[in-house]
């Protein structure tokens, strides 16, 4: 990883992460606590250092990916900027009905799939989600950082259809190849057990092709359960180390 430097990285809920380096913070499609199709989740808004700038990322615009509250960081505090997916729909107009200062609109770069972004020594690469808006992969400070958003493999589970899993597992492929041959430090990876006996496609997929060294599961609608069954799997036995571990909402991994 990073020899001396910080590397703290905070799972808050569901998708939602903090990555902490010497010199930033990096949000990930954070959405507050609360109830969301019926599942209770528990997160803790994020507390952020005042010597460090923040960079909010939104992958797509569901709720629980996206949420209007991240805006509010902004009125705080001049140094946080946002990288939100284009399919995130945010007007002037609809900003004001919201209480929110349009102005806001000059510190959030709207992206779409398959493209590139820099700010200062932070650099921005999208792939195209199958489901929507992007996945992020992000390199700053020495470190590759890959955010599925919803990319996954979607419709695979027992009771999916063979067409969708055809397309969403073929969507998904052609994605993730392109990290073939980058390294990335950190993976933020879906893992969602509404797919039933297809969770693990996804998951097992990345680990085989993408030279990761750490694999944070998320998207597990609470059901943390999850996780240890796909490490004891004899297809994640060779990756199983790299899988973290998460049992509960709001831990925080202090990374060598």
């Amino acid at each position: 990883m990073q020899g001396e430097q910080m590397l703290r990285v905070t799972f808050i809920h569901h998708s939602a992460f903090v990555v902490e380096t010497d010199t930033k913070q990096m949000v990930f499609d954070y959405f507050p606590a609360g109830t969301y199709n019926d599942v209770v989740f528990h997160g803790k808004e994020p507390v952020f250092s005042a010597e460090k700038p923040v960079y909010v990322f939104a992958s797509h615009s569901h709720r629980d990916h996206f949420s209007l509250e991240v805006l509010k960081w902004g009125e705080k505090r001049p140094d946080v900027r946002y990288i939100f997916s284009k399919d995130i729909r945010l007007g002037k107009n609809y900003l004001a009905r919201n209480g929110f200062d349009p102005a806001i609109r000059e510190r959030i770069k709207f992206i779409g799939a398959m493209a590139d972004y820099e700010t200062g020594d932070l650099k921005v690469h999208t792939l195209l989600s199958n489901d929507a808006g992007v996945a992020f992969v992000v390199e700053t400070d020495g470190l590759r950082i890959y955010h599925a958003g919803d990319l996954s493999v979607w419709n695979v589970g027992e009771n999916g259809q063979e067409v969708y899993r055809d397309i969403y597992t073929g969507g998904y492929k052609k994605q993730i190849r392109h990290l073939e041959n980058k390294h990335i430090d950190i993976g933020f990876v879906v893992l969602d057990p509404r797919m039933g006996a297809g969770a693990y496609a996804g998951i097992d997929y990345f680990a085989e092709t993408v030279d990761c060294d750490l694999i944070f599961p998320m998207h597990c609608w609470e059901d943390y359960s999850i996780i240890e069954k796909c490490k004891r799997r004899p297809q994640m036995a060779r990756f199983k180390d790299k899988i973290v571990d998460i049992d509960r909402d709001n831990i925080i991994y202090d990374i060598d």
